[in-house]
């Protein structure tokens, strides 16, 4: 009896453990998934950005590019998910968004400096870039050199941005201080160096970085001073109790700063800014005589074999490569035509190969020259096609159109050529499909070409007349070893 009595309590007891374990089970079962198991399930990464130059855009391939595009890329890779990139116009929208549950971003990427206002919206990733906030002036105007030269100045700065805040907190500082500022929105820091540019203000703020990248293109503007030390830059998640997809991220980051993925992203999108190398026309000249006879004949024979002038498939190498069949540019296009991998491999050459690339790089222009409308006369044709070789066949198009808007003539050159800077300018290229890209590449490169096809004509022409020349001075003095007798017979007899 006592022993049945004791199986009873123990059945009993088996029995609470039992159900204890189901409904414990059914708890987890129960419990929702994380933001990273979310975003996993759905396949797909949602991150608000800024289209420009130091972010993401559109390359001459028509596929995206950048600095915060080859890191939001290795991203949603490791995540095993596509990345999604919404493009939002104006910082203070962006934060907005981000903050909102129904956006349904995940986090944004722009460029975004840390700031003591920022940590209080977001919370930011491990920094991964480093900025300074930097006053520009141009050049002839007297250059401020501390924050009380600015008194009573005009001051751009782009709305919502980390320079805006930095103004307000020395207005703060310095109350006694004139100090104003035009917070502009619909702009990018390109634009706001233009305006300095032009004399429009006295003063802009932007970065560092994007200034090194655009400083080349405005030489009336310098640096002054340095607004501020260095800054972190990084990524901005939404504040809230989930933090598991901010935790991956926290650990691809700092992952991402040791592998050298940071610093080849870098070197790729940011290296070239000291490396920039016109080429003048000493150089230019050497280079004709000690390399060009390299190539001339392969690049006559493959003119000839597609119609084209040879004259311009040596001026197109010269600006690519300057006709070095080694060259390497950071972005990974190489050889005498500076082709792509993809495109050499859509042509089926070794770009590598001098023939192979002169023969690739020929048919790949044509490729895309018959994508311009065959109504479009010579020479326009040709000039939108090397337009197109160099800054892609899609931001052509964009330009034409915008060319059209204005009232220009889409299929002339100099009309386009007029409205392809403004494919720079986000008051612009927000309304266009391909978006953001350095239109002025595009105008100097043709440019660089038609001028490097004229020297080449007007050489080959003076070499021809020399030849001509030198030919007839041996006849002369062949003529002269010969009696007059028999001159005057082999006269006669022709």
């Amino acid at each position: 009896m006592i022993m049945k009595s004791r199986l009873l309590r123990y059945s009993r007891r088996l029995f609470k453990v039992a159900a204890l374990a189901c409904c414990a089970s059914l708890l987890v079962a129960s419990k929702p998934p994380s933001l990273l198991e979310k975003v996993k399930a759905s396949g797909k990464l949602i991150v608000l950005s800024q289209n420009g130059p130091t972010t993401y855009f559109e390359d001459a391939n028509g596929n995206y590019t950048g600095f915060e595009y080859g890191m939001l890329k290795a991203f949603a890779r490791e995540l095993g998910v596509t990345l999604e990139i919404r493009d939002v116009h104006d910082l203070g929208h962006l934060f907005n968004e981000l903050a909102n549950p129904e956006s349904g971003a995940h986090l944004a990427a722009a460029g975004l400096t840390v700031t003591p206002e920022r940590r209080e919206q977001v919370r930011f990733a491990p920094s991964y870039f480093e900025i300074r906030q930097q006053v520009i002036y141009r050049l002839g105007e007297s250059r401020p050199r501390t924050v009380k030269d600015l008194a009573g100045k005009n001051i751009a700065v782009i709305a919502g941005s980390a320079h805006a805040e930095q103004l307000r907190k020395l207005a703060q500082r310095y109350p006694d201080l004139d100090l104003t500022w035009q917070e502009v929105s619909d702009v990018d820091a390109l634009e706001l160096v233009e305006l300095v540019h032009t004399g429009k203000y006295h003063y802009a703020v932007v970065d560092s970085n994007a200034y090194a990248v655009h400083r080349g293109i405005y030489p009336k503007t310098n640096i002054a001073f340095n607004l501020t030390q260095y800054q972190p830059v990084s990524w901005a998640f939404p504040k809230g109790d989930d933090d598991t997809l901010y935790r991956k991220a926290r650990n691809f980051m700092l992952r991402a700063n040791t592998s050298g993925l940071v610093a080849e992203l870098r070197e790729v999108h940011f290296g070239h800014v000291s490396k920039m190398n016109v080429g003048g026309a000493q150089t230019f000249a050497q280079l004709t005589r000690e390399r060009l006879p390299k190539w001339r004949e392969e690049m006559q024979s493959t003119a000839d074999k597609y119609e084209l002038d040879w004259e311009l498939l040596a001026a197109l190498s010269y600006q690519e490569s300057h006709w070095n069949p080694r060259a390497k540019s950071p972005t990974g296009v190489r050889g005498l035509m500076m082709l792509t991998l993809a495109t050499a491999r859509e042509m089926g050459v070794n770009r590598l190969d001098p023939q192979e690339s002169i023969d690739g790089g020929a048919r790949y222009f044509l490729q895309v020259r018959d994508k311009i409308p065959e109504r479009i006369r010579e020479p326009d044709r040709t000039w939108m096609a090397l337009a197109a070789y160099n800054v892609g066949y899609g931001h052509l198009e964009d330009a034409r159109i915008l060319t059209q808007q204005m009232g220009g003539n889409p299929d002339r050159w100099a009309d386009v050529r007029d409205h392809l800077p403004l494919l720079a300018k986000r008051q612009y290229y927000k309304h266009l499909k391909h978006g953001y890209a350095r239109g002025w590449e595009p105008v100097t490169y043709v440019q660089n070409i038609r001028h490097y096809q004229a020297l080449l004509t007007w050489n080959n022409r003076i070499e021809e007349q020399r030849l001509a020349a030198a030919a007839a001075n041996d006849d002369g003095e062949a003529l002269a070893e010969v009696p007059a007798a028999e001159a005057a017979g082999s006269a006669s007899a022709l």
